[in-house]
């Protein structure tokens, strides 16, 4: 009679399990296309590169802006004639169409921090130009609603050899 039992929740147990198995599958169908990779490869996370350039006389201005899911990371450069130049790394958030960035830069063999804003127009980015105050190396706009968007315009380019714009470790 022991044996009985203990076959009949034996059983029981297993069409249990195989039940919430097919559960669980049953609702995985709803996700069908979704795409799992077949190998233990790292998934690469979605991300748009987007690459600007202003030049005006002998002075230009590049930066590459990726927008990862929200964030916003890449690389700026001021090449001034006869001025300071810089070279950094920017990140921040879009805001409508208002790119709020963070620029981390080299200039004259410092590192200095700069709010940098654009607004995107046209295709185009126009920098936001106003009143900065400066905290020791960071500089911060005063009033970022009073700016005008009268700066460098930027229009889009090729983001291919785009790296040659940026200096190298050894060039440094």
């Amino acid at each position: 009679m022991n044996k009985i039992c203990l076959a009949l929740l034996a059983g029981s147990m297993i069409l249990s399990c195989e039940k919430k198995s097919e559960q669980i599958t049953d609702s995985s169908t709803k996700f069908d296309s979704v795409k799992v990779p077949e190998s233990n490869e790292p998934i690469e996370l979605s991300t748009i590169q987007n690459c600007y350039i202003s030049v005006v006389g002998k002075d230009s201005v590049f930066v590459s802006i990726e927008d990862n899911l929200g964030t916003l990371i890449g690389k700026m450069r001021y090449k001034n004639f006869e001025k300071d130049s810089s070279f950094g790394e920017i990140s921040g958030t879009q805001n409508g169409d208002t790119l709020k960035l963070n620029y981390v830069f080299q200039a004259e063999g410092m590192t200095s921090e700069r709010e940098i804003y654009f607004l995107k127009k046209d295709g185009n980015l126009l920098e936001g130009i106003g009143d900065h105050v400066t905290e020791g190396s960071t500089d911060r706009y005063a009033n970022p609603a009073q700016l005008k968007y009268e700066g460098h315009s930027l229009k889009p380019t090729d983001c291919k050899d785009f790296d040659k714009n940026f200096p190298t470790a050894a060039s440094r």
